[in-house]
């Protein structure tokens, strides 16, 4: 019985980039912009109803959920050739069409003041669901609804499904260039404490990395948000491909997630994919695939879609890898590989518990023509996550010391008399920074226990 997984799309930057997961999924189960089976692909061996359900015509319909405070990208939507895939009432526009104003805080308020009105279009989606596994959000940190509104949702939701899976892609800021949004790090750590509590999993994409990994390895020169969001798409499609494309294992997502979890707070994924195209421009870079290139390639920095120091020589170190490999591939060939990058320790895992690659071979979709023989993405959970945390608490910190441009977050409720939510979020953000620092060490684990046990 398939898992099924409820998407949910916040804000500008969540609905973009679910926009283009859902076209790639589209194209990769055979199912038209409208919804309908194409004719070539009755006969997939392919799950379809952890994404999808079918309606009452039979057309496919997505299992998402689509919210923003302001209409316009929603509205894009809508008009395209895609706007009649969605079940209209899945989607949640203000009424007012004000937005959030880049503001968590007035994210956060409008997520208490529509609290109802959104989850009466979850229930009813998990109502309808035979076997619910979870939730995939959608969203940017940085901004006002995808990163407040975001925020309440994942409170709500770990309140109201606490059994259920919650899995972010989380859409983290340049840090390099000046942001348009003046309190892009107050939003920040208000949401990052959020994705330490509340999350089960969050899949990181750093706007930076994303940039460089499109004008160096791609050689686009201004890549467009519709270039930058397919890399994203091409991320959120491969990891979900195990689901959609059942084999012996990590056919659901827990067994994906407990496989790279192994202790609750350090569940902050960093990705890497090769190769790398783009629809305009077919692997000019590379020629040729095999297994044991593809494995090496999703160790090189330059492919990893986070900006951190991932140095074999520095002290951080992996937690667990998992690649997902598709395409023609022998098994033999992957322990070999295995083999080789073992003798060549091209990756430094942590001291204290048994850890390597892990390796799950998926099937590639028939419908999708590619370039290459294999791809590979992989998932790997890498204590150098955390100097993009501590960037976020720098930034923070140089806002805060000239209590800059406080007037929009005093306006609100939580706000109105303190500003303890601040200085509790940059703690837990502390804390965890702390302890990816402590997982690079022998005696983690005894840590742990002591932070566990009651002084």
């Amino acid at each position: 019985m398939p898992r099924e997984i409820i998407s949910i799309q916040m804000g500008q930057c969540g609905n973009q980039i679910g926009m283009e997961f859902w076209k790639q999924l589209c194209a990769e189960h055979g199912i038209n912009p409208e919804g309908i089976l194409e004719d070539y692909a009755t006969e997939g061996m392919d799950r379809k109803d952890v994404f999808f359900y079918q309606a009452d015509d039979e057309h496919y319909i997505p299992r998402a959920v689509l919210l923003d405070l302001e209409p316009r990208v929603i509205n894009g939507i809508m008009n395209s050739s895609y706007g009649k895939l969605f079940n209209p009432e899945n989607i949640y526009m203000s009424k007012d069409g004000g937005g959030a104003g880049n503001n968590w805080a007035q994210g956060y308020h409008s997520g208490e003041r529509l609290y109802e009105e959104v989850f009466d279009i979850i229930d009813r989606e998990a109502d309808g669901s035979d076997s619910l596994e979870g939730f995939v959000l959608c969203h940017s940190i940085a901004g006002g609804t995808g990163s407040g509104m975001g925020s309440y949702m994942l409170e709500k939701l770990n309140d109201r499904f606490p059994k259920k899976l919650i899995q972010t892609y989380s859409v983290f800021p340049s840090h390099d260039e000046i942001s348009d949004v003046v309190v892009q790090p107050y939003n920040s750590l208000l949401t990052m404490k959020r994705l330490t509590q509340f999350a089960d999993c969050v899949v990181v994409l750093d706007n930076t990395a994303l940039h460089k990994i499109a004008c160096e390895r791609l050689h686009l020169e201004n890549p467009t948000f519709q270039q930058v969001n397919q890399l994203v798409s091409t991320v959120m499609s491969v990891s979900t491909a195990t689901l959609r494309y059942p084999g012996y294992m990590h056919n659901d997502l827990i067994s994906l997630i407990a496989s790279l979890i192994p202790t609750p707070r350090l569940h902050f994924l960093m990705t890497g994919y090769t190769p790398l195209t783009t629809d305009s421009q077919v692997a000019s870079t590379v020629r040729k695939t095999t297994v044991l290139d593809v494995m090496r390639r999703l160790l090189q920095p330059q492919n990893m879609m986070v900006s951190t120091p991932v140095h074999r020589h520095a002290q951080h170190c992996y937690i667990s890898i998992l690649n997902i490999i598709q395409g023609e591939v022998d098994p033999t060939q992957v322990h070999k590989s295995l083999q080789r990058i073992r003798e060549r320790k091209l990756a430094q895992f942590i001291p204290w518990g048994p850890a390597g690659i892990q390796v799950a071979l998926s099937r590639k979709s028939p419908y999708v023509q590619s370039a290459h023989k294999v791809n590979g993405l992989m998932l790997a959970n890498h204590t150098s996550i955390s100097a993009l945390f501590e960037r976020c608490v720098q930034q923070y910190d140089k806002l805060r010391k000239r209590e800059a441009f406080l007037d929009q977050f005093r306006k609100t409720e939580m706000f109105k008399d303190s500003l303890d939510e601040f200085d509790d979020s940059r703690e837990v953000l502390a804390q965890l920074i702390d302890e990816y620092d402590k997982a690079t060490k022998p005696d983690y684990i005894n840590w742990c226990s002591q932070q566990a046990s009651p002084s």
